[in-house]
Parts: structure tokens; C-alpha cells; sequence
């Protein structure tokens, strides 16, 4: 079984963020335009139209977007006591908390819950991926200049957060969902969205092999191995005992852990790019989380595909 879920869920995804690896390496592609379009324009829409035809009820919704900002808080606490326990200077506990509390949720937790789990682990990783997107954007944006900047850096970081569509997008959904617009039924609206949010997965995919391809990664040392901890194992160690807190079924369950452990994402690196922080640090808990989770992710799915049962 645990050879099956290598080769049927983690294979696809590997295959693909390979094939990005490998299109760089040849035609050196331009990683900014492709992260625009996944976050402009692609996981806009996947949110828009899976908040709109959701099955999962706002009840069950608002448990799991609690749960999303539970893990984010554990994780600073965690990324707190490894900063002091290293004696990190400044800069890099800041990195370490950006790379520790949020999450690939999206061009790698979504295709992974998806393989494993199906359609219905993928319709609650809509509501993971907006809250951790939105989060992304206010409390990492701010957390990533809280450092003193230069004057008028919160203000930046406000604009930044208020040109997230995510935001937006997520708003829409629950919108026309709250108040019953028939938006399924505009063909001419609807069909746009609908293929936009088909071809994420892929597209995203692609992106992080292009992502790990431009990435210079800096030599693997015991700060490191702080943030690949907590990202990779605690992490979920800490979701199994929120599951439990927040009363969710074990098939929902399920799908909150296997998110959880997904590695750092790549936004957190951008904000310390932006923002003056540990760049070094940032982009590394990138790769070698991104690396590491080859061998964590199918022995964490096999467990718990045995929980589930």
C-alpha cells in the first residue's frame, strides 16, 4: 500500500513539478509571470467557482478556516521557541516564522489532497487556501516589516494586502452563494472560471518545478532543521490534536493533517525578498521542505489512509 500511494498520489505530482524543472533548465522561463498568473488570475478563480458550488455547509466552513488560523498560531509559538533556543539573530526568527506558519497549500497541498482523498479533501482545501492566502497577506506582510523599514512601509504592505484577489474572489463566492445567484447558469461567465480553476492544478505544479529550479539553496545547518521540523512533522502532529479539539469527521480530518504537512510555501520567500528579510533562510525552508516531503508525505498519507480506514 505505501509503494501504491508513492507511486499513484505522490508520482503524478513529482512527474509534473519535474517537467517545470526540467522547462526552465532548457528555456529559462520567467518565474514572475507565471507566479502572477497563478495568483492573479488562476487561484481566483478556482476559489470563486468552488466557494460557489461547494457542498460543504458555513458551519463546517468557518471550523475549518478556524482550524487554518489555529496551525498558523501554534506555529509562531513553535517558531518562537526554536528562534530563542538557536539564538537566531533577528532577521532570521523572522524568516523562520514566515517559513513555519504558512503553508504550500496551493500548487502542492491542493493536487496532494486531491490524489489522495478526492473531490471532496479538495472542497476543503478551498477554504485552507483562502484563509492561509488571505493570512499570507496580512498578518506575513506585516510580520515581515515588522522590523523597522523605511518610513511608510506599513502602508505598502496594506496596498499589497488590499490587491490580493483572493480576497475578492473568496467575498464573490460566498456572496452569490449566500444570497442564491444563479452565476452556475450564466454560461458565458461561468465557463471562463470553470476552465481557469480545471487547469490550476497543472499550471501550479509547473510553477513549483520552476520555482525549485531557480531556487540557490544555502548549505543545510541546524536552524534549518528547526524549520523543516516544525513544518514537515510537528505541524501535523499539532492538526491531528486540532481535528480532534474541533470535532471533525476522520474524513475531513484527514484532509486538514495530509494539508498541514505540506512544505513551506513560496510566497514566504517573495516577503523576504520584499521586505529585507533572511532571503538565504527563506528560500532554503523552501527547497529542502519542498525536497524532504518526497519521503514524508506518502509515509504520512499511508497512516492516515489507515486511520481513515
Amino acid at each position: 500500500m505505501f509503494f501504491r500511494i508513492l507511486l499513484d498520489v505522490c508520482g503524478p505530482i513529482f512527474l509534473i513539478v519535474g517537467a517545470g524543472w526540467l522547462m526552465d533548465r532548457k528555456f529559462k522561463l520567467h518565474l514572475e509571470t507565471l507566479v502572477k498568473l497563478n495568483i492573479y488570475l488562476m487561484v481566483p478563480a478556482f476559489i470563486f467557482s468552488r466557494v460557489v458550488s461547494a457542498e460543504l455547509g458555513g458551519a463546517e466552513a468557518l471550523r475549518i478556516v478556524g482550524f487554518t488560523f489555529s496551525t498558523i498560531a501554534l506555529m509562531f509559538i513553535g517558531s518562537a521557541i526554536a528562534g530563542h533556543l538557536f539564538r537566531m539573530p533577528a532577521r532570521q526568527r523572522q524568516a523562520l516564522s514566515l517559513a513555519t506558519m504558512f503553508y504550500n497549500c496551493g500548487n502542492y497541498g491542493l493536487p496532494l489532497v486531491t490524489l489522495a482523498f478526492g473531490n471532496y479533501a479538495a472542497e476543503v482545501q478551498i477554504f485552507i487556501l483562502a484563509t492561509m492566502n488571505v493570512s499570507t497577506y496580512t498578518i506575513g506582510l506585516f510580520l515581515a516589516q515588522a522590523r523597522g523599514e523605511s518610513p511608510g512601509s506599513h502602508r505598502k504592505a496594506l496596498m499589497k494586502m488590499l490587491r490580493q484577489p483572493t480576497l475578492y474572489a473568496m467575498a464573490a463566492g460566498l456572496a452569490c452563494r449566500g444570497l442564491g445567484v444563479p452565476v452556475q447558469e450564466w454560461i458565458w461567465l461561468w465557463e471562463p472560471f470553470d476552465l481557469l480553476q480545471a487547469g490550476l492544478i497543472g499550471f501550479a505544479l509547473v510553477t513549483l518545478g520552476v520555482q525549485m529550479s531557480q531556487t540557490k539553496p544555502a548549505p543545510f545547518r541546524a536552524p534549518l532543521w528547526s524549520a523543516i521540523l516544525l513544518r514537515l512533522v510537528i505541524s501535523p502532529a499539532l492538526a491531528f490534536l486540532l481535528v480532534t479539539a474541533f470535532g471533525f469527521s476522520r474524513d475531513v480530518s484527514a484532509s486538514l493533517i495530509l494539508a498541514a504537512a505540506a512544505p513551506t510555501a513560496v510566497n514566504t520567500a517573495l516577503l523576504a525578498h520584499e521586505f529585507g528579510g533572511d532571503i538565504s533562510f527563506a528560500t532554503s525552508a523552501v527547497y529542502y521542505s519542498t525536497l524532504i516531503s518526497l519521503i514524508t508525505t506518502p509515509a504520512l498519507v499511508y497512516v492516515l489512509k489507515l486511520w481513515v480506514g
